[in-house]
Order: C-alpha cells, then sequence, then structure tokens
C-alpha cells in the first residue's frame, strides 16, 4: 500500500512539473502560475523538516536543548542576517553538531 501511494504521489508530480517545464508542449502557463509554482519547493522542505525538528518520540518537543531546533534556529537567524545559503547551511551545521556533542557526549 505504501509502495502505491509513493509511486502515484510520485506519478502526480512528474506529470505536474512535465507539463509546465516541457517547452514543446503547448501549454504556456501564466505568471500567476508560475508565481505561484516558485512555492512548492519551501512548502515541500517545510513538511518534510518540521518533524524532524519539532518531534521527537511523537510528542513536540519545544525544549532548549533540543539540537535540532537549536539548528534550525540558528540557521534561520544566519539566512536572515548574511542572506548567503552556504554560509548559513555550514554555519548551523556546525552549531548542531557541537550542541549534539556537549548533550550527549558522543
Amino acid at each position: 500500500m505504501i509502495e502505491a501511494l509513493i509511486l502515484g504521489m510520485t506519478l502526480i508530480v512528474f506529470v505536474s512539473r512535465y507539463l509546465f517545464l516541457e517547452p514543446r508542449l503547448p501549454i504556456q502557463p501564466g505568471p500567476r502560475l508560475l508565481h505561484f509554482l516558485s512555492f512548492s519547493i519551501p512548502a515541500l522542505l517545510a513538511a518534510v523538516i518540521a518533524p524532524m525538528i519539532f518531534i521527537q518520540d511523537t510528542l513536540l518537543n519545544l525544549d532548549p536543548l533540543n539540537p535540532y531546533l537549536v539548528g534550525a534556529g540558528t540557521a534561520a537567524v544566519c539566512m536572515k542576517v548574511t542572506g548567503k545559503t552556504l554560509t548559513s547551511v555550514t554555519l548551523s551545521l556546525l552549531v548542531f553538531m557541537i550542541y549534539r556533542h556537549l548533550l550527549t557526549g558522543s
């Protein structure tokens, strides 16, 4: 059942993207639709990453000792301040690894 669901979702995403990105097809999306589609990647990333950051052991974890929350917060602040993706990712990964090492010793 899960495989069928994954296959169906893959098919839907591929077809919807292919229709708009294949230049030989006569379908031309308007500027409003292109603007709307630009939000799909951040929405997908948020849906994938948010449970990893906020949920541990099926419970909401907003504890300041949560290294995932600290790393994500570091990435958000760094991205807002610098606007540079590579700098933000590198710094947030370093903060996450150091914070987790200090908390767990591993």
